[in-house]
């Protein structure tokens, strides 16, 4: 049995368990049935993923590869960069300034305090916006995808929003998951708009297949879409989600994610039914 050494972190609700595979030299396979294991709530660790830390392939100042709880491996995730831009800095990895390899591209991050990092999110390289949806609650929807290949995203305008149970929105959240229409799947990114401008977001996400405290790229996704729908070509939005508060600053296709990076716990992953 491997021990692996971790640091459990969290940005905005969305947690982590991150782990330096420099050393450990895991594979594909072997970290996403670490991350199968491992996120499972009272089973495991528990988390919405696992991120590693490993060379980069280009002239970043390391990879950042992202395994959601069922194993996949996702493009990007702007809590996660947030996440383990701090767990660099924190382990020398890199400065106060740094650049993060990607799948979905290369995304620049800085520390701007103790707890709050900033990172540029990939850019909107696909866009659809207003397409007519097949369903009875929600009629319209915009797609937007960040970086490339894109982190797929519809963004949704739903009244009443923070009022509304979670369990409600379940089956309208999956069917738009699983639309036809999109070809990679995508995230479901709800949202109102609050009187004083701000916006209640309420995402769920592929692979966790379900409502998550918060979503970066999301929330960028949506920041976007809903600068474009008021005609502004730059806009500071702050976004309510059920972890907390993130800001997204947009300017033109330029998204920067403004948020919390929190150490949680550090330790040793002894699961005995870990089988790597």
């Amino acid at each position: 049995m491997m021990n692996i050494p971790y640091t459990k972190m969290q940005g905005a609700a969305n947690d982590f368990i991150v782990i330096d595979n420099r050393q450990l030299k895991l594979t594909h396979a072997q970290l996403s049935a670490l991350a199968i294991q491992t996120c499972q709530h009272k089973f495991s660790i528990g988390a919405d993923a696992v991120m590693a830390v490993d060379y980069p392939e280009g002239t970043a100042d390391f990879r950042m590869r992202f395994y959601n709880a069922d194993g996949t491996e996702a493009e990007m995730c702007g809590n996660g960069a947030r996440c383990i831009a701090r767990y660099a800095y924190e382990n020398q990895i890199a400065g106060e300034a740094m650049t993060i390899e990607t799948v979905a591209g290369d995304v620049p991050a800085w520390r701007l305090a103790q707890k709050e990092y900033k990172v540029m999110l990939n850019p909107p390289t696909v866009t659809r916006f207003n397409q007519v949806f097949p369903g009875t609650e929600v009629t319209t929807l915009d797609y937007v995808e960040l970086g490339d290949p894109g982190i797929p995203h519809a963004v949704v305008r739903y009244p009443g929003l923070a009022d509304i149970p979670l369990s409600e929105l379940t089956d309208v959240a999956k069917a738009i998951r699983h639309w036809e229409v999109f070809p990679k799947g995508a995230n479901v990114n709800f949202y109102d708009e609050e009187a004083n401008g701000d916006l209640v977001v309420r995402t769920f996400e592929r692979g966790v297949e379900d409502f998550t405290f918060a979503c970066g790229t999301g929330s960028g996704a949506t920041a976007f879409a809903v600068s474009h729908h008021q005609g502004k070509a730059a806009a500071n939005v702050v976004l309510h989600v059920l972890g907390g508060e993130l800001t997204v600053v947009v300017d033109h296709n330029d998204l920067e994610l403004i948020g919390d990076a929190i150490m949680v716990s550090e330790g040793l992953i002894l699961d005995e039914n870990l089988h790597l």
